[in-house]
């Protein structure tokens, strides 16, 4: 068929295979909420049809509609918010709920891809690099403020599209260096980490000591780089009691172990283990999988619903669906870099990464690998919001990437 050149097929069959896959494992957890998520399924495809009807101009020509609608939005939750579990980030409709960050990553992604594509646009000037760290702080500074730090730390996502037009590594190195320092003092003593600290950068120094310009400014940076992870590593076990109980403690299970916690912050993470172990290699079968069953894990059809896949379908089932993400995410990733336009390369860099932050902290959160911050994972925790804000984005890069292939520039 003619109207299906240009249409990806891997990526739309690993679309539809990890949604429905999704509310098969909703269903098995809760028969109404799985009949709900069918509900949203069919709404996304409706949508998803309907992005396909609309000329390719639409989402560039409109994105400072859709990035300020959304930030509106998240702005709105203030006097109109509604508090669920003690975060005040979603709107009640009567029965039904809506998460506006969600939709605000798309206004963000189409931002970003129109601003970056236009033609003066140079990430190595400092107009351009901080026109695009205003794009996404913004509403990441309303996102804090609310506060969803779980939401806050996937925005990062979009330097990686940044990254790709040009940003300098240096980012992501500098963050990466701070959050190790960060989390490595609260193990180990503070004055352990200085002298590590001291080791490595006198190690950089003798290894590059016939490329340095020796002069106040080098020096002055190098201590200066010294004294600011030498603060850090002192003041961490500080910060972290200035914290709230329940964020305090969601870090401190990652030293002390889910059992420190068990009636806590740690009672989740305590009973997701256990039933991902508890599936052995193939599962304990579809709608057999006890602690799925017993309800013993609160909120299992949202941020965890990964275990009741390893519960259920065991290691080979969780590993199949591991391998469709990472099929998937990969894809999206190699048809962005395919793009002949820019705006096209931005958006698909940025869904895909938002893609990849999402799944990644997701699974980490729930094999104790990360604090849990309430990441849902992508297509297939419970939520219309969720489900529906992902979708629209897939469709409009499908949609992107179909005009793309069958333009004639």
């Amino acid at each position: 068929m003619k109207w299906a050149e240009g249409l990806d097929k891997l990526s739309i069959f690993l679309y539809l295979a990890i949604s429905l896959f999704a509310v098969a494992n909703i269903y098995s957890v809760d028969a109404g909420l799985g009949r709900k998520q069918l509900m949203f399924f069919g709404i996304s495809i409706v949508v998803g049809l309907v992005i396909f009807a609309m000329r390719t101009k639409f989402f560039e020509n409109f994105s400072g509609i859709f990035y300020f609608s959304g930030l509106l939005l998240l702005i709105g939750l203030f006097p109109f918010g509604t508090e669920i579990l003690g975060q005040k980030n979603w709107y009640k409709f009567g029965g039904f709920t809506m998460q506006p960050v969600e939709f605000a990553k798309i206004g963000i992604a189409l931002m970003l891809a129109n601003y970056v594509s236009a033609g003066d646009f140079d990430i190595q000037r400092k107009k351009s690099l901080w026109s695009v760290v205003a794009i996404i702080a913004v509403p990441a500074v309303v996102v804090l403020a609310i506060p969803d730090v779980g939401s806050l730390l996937v925005f990062t996502a979009f330097f990686i599209a940044l990254y790709r037009e040009g940003l300098s590594g240096w980012l992501f190195g500098t963050g990466g260096i701070i959050a190790a320092v960060f989390l490595v003092a609260l193990a180990v003593n503070p004055l352990y980490v200085i002298g590590a600290i001291a080791l490595i950068l006198g190690f950089v120094l003798f290894v590059n000591r016939q490329t340095i310009h020796w002069n106040v400014i080098s020096v002055s940076s190098f201590v200066g780089i010294f004294l600011l992870l030498s603060g850090l590593s002192y003041s961490s076990p500080t910060i972290l009691e200035k914290l709230p109980k329940h964020q305090r403690e969601r870090i401190e299970v990652l030293y002390k172990g889910e059992k420190a916690f068990r009636d806590t912050s740690g009672y989740n993470l305590l009973y997701s283990k256990t039933a991902i172990g508890s599936g052995g290699f193939f599962g304990k079968g579809y709608m057999e999988g006890s602690v799925t069953r017993g309800k013993f894990v609160p909120e299992q059809e949202t941020d965890y619903i990964f275990c009741t896949v390893g519960e259920e379908w065991g290691f080979f089932g969780a590993s199949v669906l591991v391998i469709f993400y990472a099929l998937f995410i990969g894809r999206i990733y190699y048809l962005s870099e395919r793009q002949k336009t820019t705006f096209n390369r931005v958006f698909g860099y940025s869904f895909a990464s938002v893609l990849l932050m999402h799944f990644t902290i997701n699974l980490g959160m729930v094999m104790g690998l990360f604090p849990t911050v309430g990441i849902p994972l992508p297509y297939f925790s419970y939520g219309g919001s969720s489900f529906l804000a992902f979708s629209i984005m897939t469709f409009i890069f499908f949609k992107l990437n179909y005009a793309d292939r069958n333009s004639l520039v």
